[in-house]
């Protein structure tokens, strides 16, 4: 059996796959070792998801995680994957990762995440074998829902905002601007906070400021992390994440505008990691 897991900071989606394909899910708090240790991670694995689980069975552990980029923290979530599943392949990898296999699978592909933040790799089919800078919240993360609510902010306070939306946002957030700026240089997580916002662009979508700050967002994501990446407009390009689901159909029309060929797009990466994992177990059954 294989088990692979997607998590985040807040939830960690499990699936279990049997040598004849069948799939049993299950779900535990979400991990991440800049902030967690071994001990526990593992202490919520025990408690939660081995009890799911004939440990015995689980040959193979894919996990993709939050904060999993550096080999110290991957060192972290391996050893409590290793103390509730001994004697099994371990593989804990990034995020980024995630999506390149949810979204290409096996075959070559520009695969984005667009979702609070943003970030996107060139995958050959196989791994990763470039990337874009990803500078966070403050420096980038054009086209993420952070961006986007941080952009209606600022526009509310300069009063580029037209009226009849200045009116509704007021009416729905009361906006401070002590509260605000408490919340973008002295709380943690600006980016979550500022993304909060941005359900009022899209409860607004049909307005013609609101689609443009949008689709204007979309076109700085394209241009800083999709066309620079050499002959971009020869592979498909994927999305994984919930800016990239809900507004699917302006980010449809941006890179139709730019000639860029968008496929698939996915709220969460799980289901294409499922297929991916499927895929893969089939493949080495028919070699044995």
């Amino acid at each position: 059996m294989v088990l692979i897991a997607d998590s985040g900071s807040t939830k960690t989606d499990w699936r279990l796959i049997s040598s004849d394909g069948s799939v049993s899910q299950a779900k535990t708090a979400g991990f991440n070792p800049y902030f967690q240790d071994t001990e526990t991670i593992y202490t919520e694995l025990k408690q939660h998801l081995v009890p799911e689980i004939t440990t015995n069975a689980v040959r193979e552990v894919y996990y993709y995680g939050a904060g999993c980029s550096t080999e110290t923290n991957q060192t972290i979530v391996q050893n409590a994957i290793n103390q509730a599943f001994p004697r099994t392949y371990i593989e804990v990898t990034h995020d980024m990762l995630a999506a390149a296999r949810a979204l290409c699978g096996h075959e070559p592909g520009i695969a984005c995440i667009l979702g609070t933040g943003v970030n996107s790799c060139l995958y050959d089919g196989k791994q990763i074998v470039a990337g874009r800078p990803s500078l966070g919240f403050w420096l980038g993360d054009e086209g993420s829902g952070g961006y986007m609510g941080k952009t209606l902010v600022q526009h509310y306070f300069h009063e580029d905002m037209p009226a009849d939306l200045r009116q509704k946002f007021e009416k729905r957030y009361t906006p401070v601007l002590g509260t605000i700026l408490e919340n973008a240089y002295k709380k943690p997580f600006p980016n979550a906070y500022f993304a909060s916002f941005s359900k009022f662009l899209f409860d607004n979508l049909n307005h013609p400021y609101c689609y443009q700050l949008a689709y204007d967002g979309f076109v700085a994501f394209f241009n800083r992390y999709v066309c620079k990446y050499e002959n971009y407009k020869a592979y498909k390009v994927h999305f994984v994440g919930s800016v990239a689901f809900y507004y699917s159909n302006v980010l449809r029309q941006v890179a139709n505008d730019k000639g860029i060929t968008l496929q698939y797009i996915l709220e969460s990466p799980i289901s294409g990691l499922t297929l991916y994992h499927q895929q893969k177990l089939k493949e080495t059954s028919h070699k044995l």
